[in-house]
């Protein structure tokens, strides 16, 4: 049976949508595990790159907005500028618009050694069931009309497991997330720190942050870290590429 496959998915009030489903069909097809997660690697790694590239991105708009306003004490502002501004407030749930620190701690990147050891925790190196059934990488939940009902939930909860258009929509997803969730101020505040020193923060640093992203906690902490260690994830650090 082919494991890579179409999904339809009929929402009411929505038009009916067929997407490809997983990761290539060549990669589960690999018996030999090391180059199976080697490959993961190659198939997750630019993935986070155009993610945080476009994150980047917006910062430097940020950036370059706040240091024109603030020079023409924030009069004659571009209506372009502001749209912009808006919808950046929106995406990060910066209630404040002028918040000029509050932007910085929340749009920035997501260290690449991370992303990967996350991703392959959370999806067993791309073989999880909600990988070839929904794209989700990282074990998003929602609480929506659509998503994929996991196996054992308990009684009473509701929650499912959030569905994706494509394999970048869930690392986006999982960037926005560390970059806007209340269970990841530890993150952004330590990033946020390091950026002021003009150091990056590192994977490991990153990790020991990640206590609220599983029930596991701190031990959730040391299979991050031992990951990247076992896997040489670090290698991926910002700047040593």
């Amino acid at each position: 049976m082919k494991q890579l496959f179409k999904l339809v998915i009929s929402v009411s009030l929505f038009t009916t949508a067929t997407f490809s489903i997983g990761f290539p069909e060549s990669y589960y097809e690999i018996k030999n595990i090391k180059e199976q997660k080697r490959e993961f690697i190659n198939i997750l790694k630019p993935l986070v790159d155009k993610s945080n590239q476009k994150v980047k991105q917006e910062r430097v708009f940020l950036k370059n907005f706040f240091a024109q306003a603030m020079q023409n004490a924030f009069r004659s502002l571009n209506p372009k500028d502001l749209k912009e501004l808006l919808r950046l407030s929106k995406k990060y749930r910066v209630k404040k618009l002028f918040d000029k620190n509050k932007y910085l701690q929340r749009v920035d990147i997501v260290p690449v050694p991370l992303a990967l050891a996350q991703g392959a925790i959370e999806s067993g190196w791309g073989k999880s069931r909600f990988v070839r059934l929904a794209n989700n990488i990282f074990g998003h939940w929602t609480w929506g009309e659509v998503g994929i009902i996991p196996e054992g939930r308990e009684e009473g909860k509701s929650h499912k497991i959030r569905i994706f258009k494509t394999l970048q929509d869930s690392v986006n997803a999982y960037i926005l997330n560390l970059n806007r969730h209340y269970a990841y101020a530890e993150f952004r505040k330590v990033r946020r720190l390091k950026s002021l020193e003009g150091k990056s923060i590192t994977g490991n640093e990153a990790a020991q942050t990640m206590i609220n992203y599983s029930e596991l906690r701190e031990k959730y902490v040391q299979m991050l870290q031992k990951m990247m260690k076992d896997h040489r994830l670090l290698y991926y650090e910002a700047g040593k590429l």
